[in-house]
């Protein structure tokens, strides 16, 4: 128990002396993983029942050779699509935004560097250190969450991809 709590202080301490930016970095990250665990689950538990139906419809209809057919074929795909990339684009708008709230963390660490500078009137490191401390810690935290949110936006575009080719396939035209 003892250890899950020094866990949770360490936790709280690193985000304390990465400023306000780094809270801000850790509510777009929080925000940026639910989406995608949303998108995992979908596909693993949603999306087969949909494709169920989706192929149950297409089996009733007799004709499936017209232009008309195709026509719904393509709406069922098309509504199957939408409802596949639900979220994808607010996924990776979160993924371009965390390197930039990063590099705002850093600019807000050198500025307390700077204003460190002016009150002391050297360059004490010391002094110095909590600033470069916040700079860096907050940039690394940008970076660290938009390149673990790229691998699973790129995993989840390509399953996307994957299963509409797929859904195609499946929903045969004469």
């Amino acid at each position: 128990m003892s250890e899950q709590l020094e866990f949770l202080e360490d936790i709280n301490n690193f985000l304390y002396s990465g400023g306000d930016v780094l809270w801000l970095i850790l509510a777009v990250a929080i925000i940026l993983w639910c989406l995608i665990i949303e998108r995992l689950l979908f596909f693993k538990q949603l999306y087969p029942k949909i494709r169920a139906q989706c192929i149950a419809s297409w089996n009733q209809r007799e004709d499936k050779s017209s232009a008309h057919a195709l026509f719904i074929r393509k709406a069922l795909i098309s509504e199957v699509l939408i409802r596949m990339h639900k979220g994808v684009p607010l996924i990776k708008v979160l993924i371009a935004l965390c390197p930039m709230l990063g590099l705002l963390g850093t600019v807000v660490g050198m500025i307390h560097v700077f204003d460190v500078m002016s009150v002391t009137g050297n360059g004490n490191a010391r002094a110095m250190a909590s600033g470069i401390s916040k700079a860096t810690i907050t940039t690394m935290a940008g970076m660290v969450i938009a390149i673990s949110g790229l691998y699973f936006s790129k995993l989840i575009e390509e399953r996307v991809s994957d299963e509409s080719h797929h859904l195609a396939d499946l929903l045969k035209y004469h």
